[in-house]
């Protein structure tokens, strides 16, 4: 079997797609495929860019081409919102929570998303199958918590404090995230937004206003595609500690 067949295999016998981290870790398994390296990740990325076989849903993201009509209604919504910023994005946003709750789990922190979005999709998963936190952690006073919760993202230390926190802004105004990223400017957390990357000029505009000023310097804006590459690229770190550990 060569390469590009295990890859299309484990990507048939997951239901016609695959992230990035998902091919990293099933396609060097399967039974008669030399790939001369113990990490073949580089390949695998070059694979999946042969548009004869593969085609891309979003970052980090791939289907099979002979699939493309028989894939689950949840991934499908992905294909059909695309890359567009108009709309809500719905599948968009659930897409990406799952990445950095992901991300946050391989990292070794507790991970939080809030109740409304527990039960959307992530690639045949609900979002609560992933995170480590049924509900928030208390982490001062209530009447903080109750303005933050609903925050799209957390990830907390072994201490029980918010160490990272993450709002998806697909189309929405980044300044009802910012208001909520304010009311933690007392506590040692880094802030992303995580948007589509042609938002950046006006994330830039706004997180200069004045009353931004007290987390101006702790707000990082990461586009989608980032999320994806840091995704994928911790799950290879993952993979290479695994056979070396």
């Amino acid at each position: 079997m060569k390469q590009y067949e295990a890859v299309i295999k484990v990507m048939e016998e997951n239901g016609g797609f695959a992230t990035l981290s998902y091919l990293y870790e099933k396609a060097p398994k399967v039974p008669g495929v030399v790939w001369k390296t113990k990490t073949p990740f580089a390949s695998i990325r070059r694979i999946v860019q042969d548009d004869r076989f593969f085609f891309k849903i979003k970052p980090g993201l791939w289907a099979l081409k002979t699939h493309k009509n028989k894939l689950p209604a949840e991934v499908l919504s992905l294909i059909e919102e695309g890359e567009k910023i108009e709309g809500e994005g719905k599948s968009t946003h659930s897409y990406y929570q799952g990445l950095l709750v992901e991300i946050g789990n391989i990292k070794g922190f507790k991970t939080y998303v809030p109740p409304q979005d527990k039960n959307k999709k992530f690639l045949g998963k609900y979002l609560k199958e992933l995170t480590s936190l049924e509900t928030i952690l208390e982490f001062t006073y209530r009447d903080i918590i109750r303005r933050v919760k609903s925050i799209d993202v957390f990830w907390f230390n072994d201490r029980r404090f918010p160490s990272c926190v993450f709002e998806i802004e697909h189309s929405t105004d980044f300044k009802n995230a910012l208001l909520k990223f304010l009311e933690l400017q007392d506590f040692n957390v880094q802030m992303y937004i995580v948007s589509p990357k042609q938002r950046q000029r006006e994330f830039s505009y706004i997180i200069n206003f004045s009353s931004f000023d007290p987390i101006k310097e702790r707000v990082k804006f990461v586009s989608y595609e980032e999320v994806a590459q840091w995704h994928a690229r911790v799950f290879e770190l993952k993979l290479i500690e695994s056979k070396i550990a």
